[in-house]
């Protein structure tokens, strides 16, 4: 865990060298670090402001998360189990990511948010043996018990339930002495699952080897974790970006994690930032733009803060001017996906280029190809495309070696997204190649949300597509053809927006309704969701 720098970007570009051993455990090094270093703190946790929090020392972590390992190894939980997580920010969060790598079983990160429906399909399609969830999603929980036939271990955090053991009564009495899993680098680690243009989500294949390639790249040229750092990743637990940056960057650069639990409010992020010494800042891009918005930005002193970085989609300039005009830091884009880490970044001392995601990470290849896999000439557009030997990669889509194909074109993975690169190796985002919706942050699959409408009675067919909208860069916008079109109306714009959010998580609804008497389609059938894209894009702008 050696100091970060500020770079030579050329320089790092020519000289970089990644060897990844042939075994490695996160955990194992985490707990190396704790032995040196166990009254250094690694996690300070608050859920309000004016709140004490929590705090916890590497060395407790390293216990608790040895003692929930053996309450796993109790409950028959090892080498390659599948375990599916679905608990909000705390510090147990980190103590069950932990402990479940120190046992070698693979962990399905998912958001609290999540349905009936996205939990079945999860357990289905994975063959989970175990859920580790909170009380706030029992009901969606058990609405799938019973219908899986992995399905045996359900486990509770915080508090208590007919049915399900409890956390903190089976952590009670553990060793605190635990061995970590000896896993090969190319074992699974995490099965994160992204959308689709078509069909259930994607069973996104991670190894241990990618932890320690995010480590390398992305925590250290990007993010720029350095050990003495308190740094602040606003990423929930059940998204890759948590695995990115709150949890892997953090702690295996051994600086200390700051949790907040409560909701955002950009006033209060500026609060927490005015009293903690956090020093480096990790947010998303519309909690960037409501900050900026702000009245009376000269109220707030970020002392410590030197670094700050976005993901998630483009941050317009003008919030990066705000935020160098009143704090002194510039926020730094990066650009990666869950199948990936950070493939394209403003890098610690690499010059901003208002607009562009920035260059490629050391180490990876990214280019910009055609429909052949041929890099285009430079200024032209075409597919963001990477390597399909970098060490930061999936291994593929969980029992689905049909779109995992699809995902390569020779030697590439197509990322999805289309851009430029210029003269000086700078990407340029020109928008999404398929028809997947980011807005907020938060990658929404057309499918789902056309599922959960069309279930509804009343909806004869209907699609789902990105339109701009300043704070979120996108929202979902549904085009909505009733069976009686009479029916029409406010009110049952509001009635189908609150029907998707019981069948599908609530962050996918369509934020807007549409009705029409028509879809546009090929002379197939299949429906032109570019054209309503055009469309909503030639009127919002």
């Amino acid at each position: 865990m050696t100091a970060s720098f500020g770079i030579d970007y050329e320089q790092e570009v020519a000289n970089f060298t990644l060897e990844i051993p042939e075994r490695y455990n996160f955990a194992r090094q985490v707990d190396d670090y704790a032995a040196t270093h166990s009254d250094k703190l690694a996690i300070v946790f608050k859920t309000e402001p004016a709140d004490e929090g929590q705090t916890l020392t590497y060395g407790e972590l390293s216990k608790r998360s040895n003692q929930w390992a053996n309450v796993l190894a109790s409950q028959g939980i090892g080498r390659g189990d599948k375990v599916l997580v679905l608990i909000p920010r705390s510090v147990d969060a980190y103590v069950i990511y932990l402990g479940l790598i120190k046992a070698g079983a693979v962990i399905l990160p998912g958001s609290e948010m999540l349905r009936a429906k996205d939990i079945e399909y999860r357990v289905e399609h994975a063959g989970v043996k175990a859920v580790v969830a909170y009380g706030g999603i029992l009901d969606q929980v058990e609405a799938v018990r019973g219908k899986s036939s992995t399905l045996s271990t359900f486990i509770l955090l915080g508090g208590e339930q007919a049915g399900w053991q409890s956390y903190a009564d089976l952590m009670n009495g553990q060793s605190d002495q635990f061995t970590s899993a000896d896993t090969a680098a190319d074992e699974m680690a995490f099965l994160s699952y992204t959308s689709g243009t078509t069909g259930g989500p994607k069973g996104v294949i991670h190894t241990h080897s990618w932890l320690y390639a995010h480590q390398r790249i992305a925590a250290e040229y990007w993010f720029d974790v350095r050990e003495d750092d308190m740094a602040w990743a606003t990423a929930g637990p059940g998204w890759a970006k948590w695995i990115w940056s709150p949890f892997v960057s953090i702690l295996g650069r051994g600086a200390t994690a700051f949790v907040y639990a409560g909701k955002f409010q950009p006033e209060t992020y500026l609060q927490l930032l005015s009293q903690h010494p956090i020093s480096v800042l990790c947010a998303t891009p519309t909690e960037y733009r409501m900050i900026a918005k702000v009245d009376g930005l000269d109220r707030f002193t970020l002392k410590a803060l030197r670094s700050a970085c976005s993901a998630g989609e483009p941050l317009n300039r003008e919030v990066i001017d705000t935020f160098h005009q009143h704090f002194g830091v510039t926020v730094r884009d990066g650009y990666g996906q869950t199948e990936n880490s950070l493939l394209v970044g403003t890098f610690v001392g690499l010059d901003v280029r208002a607009g562009s995601m920035g260059r490629p990470s050391p180490g990876i290849r990214v280019a910009i190809v055609d429909e052949d896999g041929k890099e285009v000439a430079r200024g032209e557009v075409g597919d963001i495309a990477v390597d399909r030997q970098a060490p930061i990669l999936f291994k593929g889509y969980l029992n689905d070696p049909e779109r995992t194909a699809k995902a390569f074109r020779g030697d590439w993975y197509i990322t999805g997204d289309q851009g430029k690169m210029d003269d000086e190796g700078y990407i340029w985002f020109e928008g999404r190649a398929d028809d997947i919706i980011i807005s907020s942050g938060y990658t929404i699959g057309p499918f789902e949300v056309e599922d959960a409408l069309v279930q509804h009675p009343d909806v004869a067919e209907c699609a789902a597509v990105a339109s701009p909208d300043p704070e979120r860069g996108a929202i979902v916008k549904a085009f909505v053809v009733l069976k009686r079109p009479e029916q029409a109306s406010d009110a049952k714009v509001k009635e189908l927006q609150e029907h998707v959010k019981v069948l599908t998580a609530p962050y996918k609804y369509p934020r807007e309704i549409e009705f029409v008497e028509s879809l546009p389609k090929t002379t197939s059938g299949k429906i032109r969701r570019v054209e309503l894209r055009s469309l909503e894009k030639s009127r919002k702008h």
